[in-house]
């Protein structure tokens, strides 16, 4: 009997998010956990975890509350009954709607700090026994070319950016401390989502695509290193 395999997805009511859930429930090998802030209202995840039993199960978790994520990590383990868990995607984040650099406040950057990279910094800490647990042990860091120097995209997305840029460091520091896992880094691309706009030149499942192609090659060349959705390494 091959085992399946087991994923939780930060940020899976909407977006990209969403969209790599409904794309791993087209495989009977997957079986996702979707953590929400609110599963009552995310009707979608709702749904599919309706038509898809044993496969899906969608879970309380706000990644800006650290009792949440115990919680959710305790229902998990429950769940999972020993078999651990593969992949680790954090996807979740926020951003601001005017976040120039002569406009934003501290209370903006404190929450995009908190949420893009304070979020899966402890996701990630507090889920890593069960991710001992699996033979994959792969975490992955949603970022964006925004957060890269080597881009440039001018004045906009200042608090969204610096917080990716963040999330960037927590990755390199994770690999450094744990050598035995694979964190990366990964950028969807500007996907036509609510957070990326009508405007924005990927669809959802091109991208959702091409990050499921990488995240299931991944190997320990990967950890600590920035990957494209493409599979392209992308600058810093």
């Amino acid at each position: 009997m091959v085992k399946k395999l087991t994923w939780l997805i930060t940020g899976a009511s909407r977006g990209i998010g969403l969209g790599l859930v409904k794309a791993l429930l087209a495989s009977p090998e997957n079986i996702v956990f979707a953590p929400c802030r609110d599963p009552a209202s995310a009707r979608e995840l709702q749904a599919l975890s309706g038509a898809h039993p044993g496969s899906l199960r969608v879970v309380q978790l706000d990644v800006t509350e650290e009792a949440s994520i115990h919680s959710a990590k305790a229902l998990i383990e429950g769940l999972l009954d020993g078999s651990g868990l593969d992949f680790l995607i954090n996807n979740a984040a926020i951003t601001a709607k005017d976040d120039r650099p002569s406009n934003f406040t501290i209370a903006d950057l404190t929450s995009a700090m908190i949420s893009n990279a304070g979020g899966p910094a402890i996701v990630t800490r507090i889920f890593i026994p069960l991710i001992e647990q699996s033979s994959r042990k792969v975490i992955v860091n949603i970022s964006s070319s925004l957060s890269s120097i080597g881009t440039d995209f001018g004045g906009q997305e200042a608090t969204y950016s610096m917080s990716k840029a963040a999330l960037n460091m927590l990755t390199y520091k994770q690999h450094k401390e744990r050598p035995d896992l694979i964190p990366f880094l990964l950028d969807p691309g500007w996907v036509k989502t609510d957070m990326g706009g009508a405007g924005a030149s990927v669809e959802t499942e091109d991208s959702v695509s091409g990050m499921l192609r990488v995240i299931i090659g991944a190997t320990h060349e990967y950890a600590g290193r920035f990957y494209s959705y493409t599979g392209k390494t992308m600058s810093w």
